[in-house]
């Protein structure tokens, strides 16, 4: 395995270790630095600043990390654009120069003057000198005068949530501390629906308590707030609402943490004299065996995407004046395909369903008995947004590919079945300042995972002269029924015009075939998600793509986790790993903000078979001392309260104890950003240079040839 030759510029900080050890379900486990759990300790700030003042050392004597931070400016500085939204009478849409810290908020009262640029609606980097303030989620009011956005501060999930005029400059009120939520506008256009926590009241976003209870809210017009629902004595369950379009009911869904199952309620609303109240709940589904996702609500018909009984998708419909009655019966609009049914919106006088077909996306009109189904012709890409409303005949959808960032089009629907949708190019950005792109092949392959499952992966690979094997990066999450698409990321075009080769890997445990596929990746089943990496990286392997000294691993988050467990299962298939923000010690990251939300994929760790599953896979506790392992670059941000910095911190910590090799292992830690979303610019540019540097210098990748 090759490394940098000045890979050691320093010696790398020591950290003490403190005897703590446990049994837990008969067996001794010890956690000697459990003491960097308090991110606030001085101790453990001074701590973390030594790791990054030695990472920081160590990448600055990359040989190409000059280069790749100008290619992922280029990058960066590409002007973007969101999906075009309507709600309520204004068009809206953020836009990015390639130059602010954070995206702009525009809106018009025409598509074409929001084509022609529109007025601003939210400008987030006047809020904060560093750029580190974005916006999260943003609704107009039913009668289009208000709006209603969340803010969120250093990248931390706390959220602000403010109210003012459309085309005002001043909040209204005192903000709402909420998580995990989009404002939703009540019928009366004065009350605000949100999601908040009893932890609440410390939104530092350092701090890692458990959130408590989780409540459905209503602000009033006044200022006070009323509780519209919560479930004190069941941890981890939280509700959100949806409006139906004509404001006649409020559609609940309630779901307890991260699992793909869900409740559902349907409250009666009536608006008198500007103020909305609801009525008794019809409880559609009362427990929780599969996911409903409303869609559009006709009358009382109600309309809902499932996995009920179709593991790929169908949808589905139920007549709520039946089941006020307790008569409820789902009757199918859209039978399950081959293909899996990702999601779906209300469109026109029907619905527009998006589908993944083996990863690769497409998008179905269909009436709103699913009558028709016409197939909707864009250009080649991964469908990245999807908008409409009921009774407007037009939608908008946004492809990325993994070299270049959305590209929206204008859907006008037809009047008549089986008439064709018409397609529109939108120019939403200017297009005279786009960098060169990186020539490669996308091509598709399969793996043989250690049971016989055939893991599909794509392969993007530089159109050059290069021959054998080349340095290859290898992506993946495999968790949350999340699906990965080729989609764009800056750090894609950079490396494949550095020459390198890409494979982005549907492991189980994502959500590119169905429920099924979904299941054979979580609870003790998990094992699979890493044994799908592993082949993969062999098949890269056995073709004659790269070799284990040219390949490197990367995941984010839950891949985080995936990155950090086959370092510490197969160390001697990688060059270098990258594991970002990942979840590492799977014994307690359930004590910690959101984390046991995650039960639904990693199992209790309290119970004997979730400590088992757990503890078998559990990347801080597979590390053994004196192993050679590879070159490895660990990331984490000090505001990332989802999943927080600890993981990090400790997983780094007992990988430089153990390594007995020469193979560098750095902490980066981010400062003022959280979990990703929301991060500057430059920020973002500065994480994927550093990235790729390290993995370029430990797999022998040289852009300049």
């Amino acid at each position: 395995m090759t490394s940098a030759p000045d890979s050691r510029p320093l010696t790398c900080p020591s950290t003490r270790r403190v005897p703590v050890v446990e049994t837990l379900h008969g067996v001794e486990v010890a956690d000697p630095y459990r003491w960097l759990e308090d991110a606030d300790d001085p101790e453990v700030v001074a701590w973390a600043s030594r790791q990054q003042q030695f990472t920081e050392a160590t990448l600055e004597t990359l040989p190409d990390r000059a280069w790749f931070a100008a290619a992922l400016m280029a990058q960066i500085s590409r002007p973007r654009a969101g999906v075009p939204v309507w709600r309520a009478g204004h068009y809206l849409l953020s836009r990015h120069d390639g130059v602010q810290a954070q995206p702009v908020w525009f809106y018009s009262d025409t598509l074409e003057g929001l084509l022609t640029g529109g007025d601003v609606l939210l400008d987030p980097n006047t809020w904060d000198r560093a750029g580190s303030s974005s916006v999260s989620g943003l609704a107009v009011s039913p009668d289009g005068r208000r709006l209603a956005y969340a803010r969120n501060d250093a990248g931390s999930d706390w959220q602000h949530i403010a109210i003012r005029e459309i085309g005002g400059a001043e909040d209204r009120g005192e903000p709402i501390t909420a998580k995990f939520t989009v404002p939703t506008w009540l019928p009366d256009s004065r009350s605000l629906l949100y999601t908040t926590f009893d932890q609440a009241s410390d939104p530092r976003g350092t701090s890692t308590t458990g959130l408590g209870t989780a409540r459905l809210m209503v602000r009033r017009e006044d200022g006070t707030d009323e509780e519209f629902l919560s479930f004190p004595h069941e941890p981890q369950t939280m509700a959100h609402g949806w409006v139906s379009a004509a404001g006649t009911y409020l559609i609940v869904i309630i779901s307890t943490g991260t699992a793909r199952a869900n409740r559902l309620s349907v409250y009666p609303l009536t608006t008198v004299e500007d103020r909305t109240t609801w009525g008794k709940p019809i409880k559609v589904v009362d427990v929780a065996q599969a996911s409903y996702e409303p869609l559009r609500l006709d009358g009382e018909r109600l309309v809902l995407r499932t996995d009920a009984e179709a593991p790929l998708g169908r949808v589905v419909a139920v007549d709520l004046g039946w089941a006020a009655r307790g008569d409820i019966e789902f009757a199918e609009v859209v039978p399950e395909t081959r293909a899996t049914l990702t999601g779906a919106v209300a469109a026109g006088d029907g619905l527009l369903l998006e589908y993944l077909d083996d990863a690769s996306s497409a998008v179905v009109y269909v009436g709103r008995e699913g009558e028709g189904g016409v197939d909707v012709e864009l250009p080649a890409g991964a469908l990245v947004g999807l908008e409409g409303r009921p009774g407007r005949d037009e939608a908008f959808v946004a492809l990325s590919t993994l070299t270049t960032p959305s590209t929206s089009y204008r859907l006008l629907l037809p009047t008549v079945a089986d008439d064709p949708v018409v397609v529109e190019r939108l120019a939403l950005v200017p297009e005279n300042r786009e960098p060169p792109e990186p020539a490669f092949t996308l091509q598709r392959h399969r793996a043989r995972s250690a049971d016989g499952t055939a893991v599909p992966y794509f392969l993007a690979v530089p159109l050059d002269d290069h021959v054998g094997p080349r340095p290859t990066l290898l992506y993946g999450y495999g968790g949350f029924m999340i699906p990965v698409l080729a989609d764009y990321r800056p750090g894609w075009a950079a490396w494949l015009e550095a020459g390198g080769a890409l494979a982005v890997a549907n492991l189980r445990g994502g959500g590119e075939f169905g429920t099924s596929w979904y299941e054979q990746g979580r609870l003790a089943a998990k094992q699979n998600v890493f044994d799908d990496a592993i082949a993969v990286a062999e098949d890269l392997i056995a073709q004659g793509v790269t070799t284990p000294d040219h390949l490197a691993v990367h995941g984010r988050s839950n891949g985080g986790l995936l990155a950090g467990a086959v370092l510490t299962q197969r160390p001697d298939l990688f060059a270098a790993v990258l594991p970002s923000v990942g979840v590492l010690d799977l014994l307690r990251f359930h004590l910690f903000t959101i984390g046991a939300a995650w039960m639904s994929d990693y199992g209790d760790p309290d119970t004997a078979e979730g400590f088992t599953s757990a503890y078998a896979y559990s990347p801080l506790h597979r590390i053994t001392p004196g192993e050679h392992y590879p070159a490895t670059l660990i990331s984490t941000a000090d505001h990332d309260d989802r999943v927080v910095p600890l993981h990090s911190y400790k997983f780094a910590a007992a990988l430089q104890a153990a390594q007995g090799g020469e193979a560098p292992v750095l902490l980066r830690v981010d400062q003022a950003a959280g979990h990703g979303a929301g991060k500057p610019s430059a920020q973002v540019a500065a994480e994927w240079t550093d990235l790729l540097a390290f993995a370029a210098a430990h797999t022998g990748l040289h852009p300049h040839g």
